[in-house]
């Protein structure tokens, strides 16, 4: 009785994870940011390390690493969730700027971007 229990609790669990999973797909970071402009996220570095797009552009980081990593706008602007490997946060940048970027687990790893 006890296994039949844990086996009916266990399978919700799995169908809940699997509905919210199905529901929260992320599509791959090319078709984030359909104007090209795609951070690597690789050996503890962004690559490339600055870039300059328009104003109105989406900018798309991809963690290739095995290790979780975070986007930061520095001054708050924008602060992604961790990003396990694969995982990838967007942005649209719609203001003439320059904007410096870490990440929030590592603060050593750092980019520019400017926005014209």
């Amino acid at each position: 009785m006890m296994i039949q229990f844990l086996s009916r609790a266990g399978c919700r669990a799995w169908t809940i994870a699997a509905v919210l999973a199905l529901g929260m797909q992320v599509p791959p970071a090319q078709a984030l940011a359909d104007d090209g402009h795609v951070v690597a996220i690789k050996e503890f570095m962004f690559t490339p390390m600055s870039t300059t797009i328009e104003a109105g552009s989406t900018m798309t980081w991809k963690n290739l690493d095995d290790e979780a990593h975070s986007i930061v706008a520095e001054g708050g602007l924008f602060r992604s969730n961790p990003l396990d490997q694969n995982d990838t946060f967007s942005y649209r940048f719609d203001k003439p700027g320059v904007y410096r970027v870490v990440c929030g687990l590592h603060p050593y790893m750092k980019e520019t971007i400017t926005v014209e």
